[in-house]
């Protein structure tokens, strides 16, 4: 028998259904259902198998959720055989309008250590894999390399994770001009997390979290970005040095993928490079190329 499961996790053991996933399809998701999950997603009853032995954590970025997020990617794993879960972290005063991902971003990696614990009971599994996108892809170096999750993780594929902050297209400077006027815009609309991603305003954290090597022993590490990434800007920011690592441009791959930042997390040619990563692994992976809009993915 599965254990109970902890206040504050949804659980949707509904039938996903496998459809071309669009950022609209997540919006009138989330619309339909506030603070639901993607069908399929959190089936405590799920057991990973010998082909997929790692269950996949899903995590959303800053200022989305799980079901704005993972209508695409969520039934796209769990149609492959994969046990797959996740949970809205870093609520703040927003978070019942579906706004997540604003907290401190230690506190929410602490959330994510006690999730994946849960994770790794529930399902018997040693170590799991992660999926996240932007802060969602960034935010569990911070628990593997400082809240012992090292062991506990397998994999971590980022989708446009603001590994190394961000200049926000250079808007970082007035940011950091504001902060030493002693004014911290967007802590003082209720996003910690947005300040910690800053270069130049939050920067301490990003530095904490790269100080030593982006990478610590043991786990895998996957970066998938565009060229054409509004909010993680430059984009190579989002890349990672060290051992066991695969950077991947999708523009070097596919140069009508126009996929931004948001669109990323439904672009085609981008979830085809995640199921590769978390399934046969091949470096070498070429993906089935088509266009890809801005936004929309």
């Amino acid at each position: 028998m599965a254990a109970a499961m902890p206040l504050g996790m949804t659980a949707n053991a509904g039938t996903p259904h496998l459809v071309p996933g669009t950022l609209v399809q997540g919006v009138l998701a989330d619309v339909a259902d506030p603070g639901g999950t993607p069908a399929g997603m959190n089936n405590w009853e799920c057991r990973p198998s010998s082909a997929h032995p790692y269950p996949v954590i899903l995590l959303h970025g800053t200022l989305f959720n799980e079901n704005l997020t993972w209508q695409s990617l969520s039934p796209e794993l769990i149609d492959a055989g994969y046990c797959v879960y996740g949970f809205d972290y870093g609520g703040g005063a927003d978070s019942a309008f579906g706004t997540y991902g604003v907290a401190d971003i230690a506190a929410s990696a602490k959330q994510l250590a006690t999730f994946a614990d849960y994770v790794r009971i529930a399902s018997h599994a040693h170590q799991v894999d992660i999926v996240g996108h932007s802060q969602g892809g960034m935010m569990p170096r911070y628990y593997m390399k400082y809240l012992g999750g090292a062991s506990a993780v397998h994999m971590l594929v980022g989708l446009a994770p603001s590994n190394h902050g961000t200049t926000l297209d250079g808007s970082d400077a007035l940011f950091s001009a504001l902060h030493g006027l002693g004014l911290d815009v967007f802590t003082a609309s209720g996003c910690v997390a947005c300040t910690e991603q800053i270069n130049g305003q939050g920067s301490d954290f990003v530095a904490n979290l790269n100080a030593g090597g982006d990478t610590i022993r043991g786990p895998l590490y996957v970066v998938v970005e565009s060229r054409y990434d509004e909010v993680v800007t430059p984009y190579t920011s989002a890349f990672l040095q060290g051992l066991h690592v695969q950077n991947i441009l999708l523009q070097d791959q596919c140069p009508t993928d126009f996929t931004d930042h948001v669109g990323i997390v439904y672009d085609p040619v981008a979830l085809q490079d995640v199921m590769n990563a978390l399934g046969v692994d091949n470096p070498g992976f070429v993906p089935s190329c088509s266009f890809v809009p801005p936004v929309a993915g």
